[in-house]
């Protein structure tokens, strides 16, 4: 791939942008707001001036609602040899494709499993998508041509591809992005009327749920109207284990010691179901998730310290595969917690409180 046209210079637009110009190929960028153009093209994910004749591959970013009609004005300009999209819903515009009577041969609709709370270029990343899933939905008529093109994007951008169905991929995501991002917003919508005396008591286990939540609703609004009935039939699902918690719960206020048995197991079968989802869920780099030991170190608040860790931990030899960030209350302090190889979680707390760190049992 040589050159490509970015239509939509949003967070995804922008980042791809951002990964392909890096790696040497010719992009031109294009929006229906020129300043949002602009400020991709100054990040370095291409030039807003437009391609002299057709480019190799359209990378179509644009909102849901507006994927049908941008990719049918690129393929019957001939803008390129080849057009995708990187919306988040797949079988909708598809079919919209097809009552527009388009020739979907050089069109390949795909999903790359990337993004952040915020939106917009100023978000955008060229590492967005390395080491993530990209889902490719081609259909029977699709081009190879079109289906090669999309998967050397998605080596260039250094992402993983996965070959799915459009339907399948859409009840995928209500299930693994779309209701997640609703469960979040409901609980930080709890917030927002709470006691400020409840909302200081908040730890890093809030943060974790809440964290999509801070995201942009029109965006989401977006996504979700082109989603729904998978969302709505995960949704209601989750609502029957809510109804039942809730009477589970209400059982262990009973004076009935058979209510109260009842409700314990009520709400332990549904921490269990818990345990064995999350366990499914992959850990570093797609693998089986592991099991890692943490090792919480307390720090200031101060230019460096970070830094100074994970120095301090590769002086040891100790490979931290994960990290979090719990902040304390009113201090300017805090506890990082390093996660590593159970075997290696001694060597690293003796080797930190050498070098003067204070850890936390």
């Amino acid at each position: 791939m040589r050159t490509a046209l970015v239509i939509g210079t949003g967070l995804i637009g922008t980042s791809v942008g951002l990964a392909l110009a890096a790696r040497g190929v010719a992009v031109h960028l294009s929006d229906h707001d020129p300043g949002t153009a602009r400020t991709a093209a100054a990040l370095g994910a291409g030039t807003e001036e437009p391609p002299e004749g057709p480019v190799d591959l359209a990378v179509v970013a644009v909102p849901p609602a507006h994927v049908a009609t941008t990719v049918a004005g690129a393929v019957r300009a001939g803008l390129a040899r080849a057009c995708i999209d990187v919306a988040s819903v797949k079988s909708g515009p598809r079919r919209e494709l097809e009552t527009l009577g388009v020739d979907l041969g050089s069109y390949l609709g795909t999903h790359p499993m990337a993004g952040k709370e915020r939106s917009g270029p100023l978000a955008a990343t060229a590492d967005l998508f390395e080491g993530r899933p990209w889902v490719l939905t081609p259909g029977r008529g699709t081009d190879t041509e079109a289906l090669n093109l999309a998967l050397e994007l998605v080596s260039l951008c250094r992402a993983v591809p996965v070959v799915m169905d459009a339907e399948a991929h859409d009840r995928a995501v209500a299930l693994v992005s779309h209701t997640p991002q609703l469960m979040s917003s409901l609980v930080a919508a709890r917030l927002r009327g709470a006691e400020e005396s409840a909302v200081r008591l908040c730890g890093q286990g809030v943060r974790d749920v809440t964290r999509i939540a801070a995201s942009d609703p029109g965006m989401w609004i977006d996504i979700l109207t082109a989603n729904p009935g998978p969302v709505a039939d995960v949704l209601a699902d989750i609502a029957v284990d809510l109804g039942e918690v809730v009477q589970a719960l209400r059982a262990l206020e009973s004076s009935d010691d058979d209510k109260r048995q009842g409700g314990v197991r009520a709400v332990e079968d549904l921490l269990r179901r818990g345990n064995a989802g999350r366990s499914r869920v992959p850990g570093k780099h797609g693998a089986a998730p592991a099991a890692y030991e943490v090792v919480a170190v307390l720090v200031t608040d101060r230019p460096g310290e970070l830094a100074r860790i994970f120095a301090d931990a590769g002086a040891a030899g100790v490979n931290v595969e994960d990290v979090s960030i719990e902040h304390a209350t009113d201090q300017q302090a805090g506890l990082v917690q390093l996660m590593v190889e159970p075997s290696a979680a001694p060597v690293l707390s003796a080797a930190l409180r050498e070098r003067g760190w204070s850890i936390r049992q």
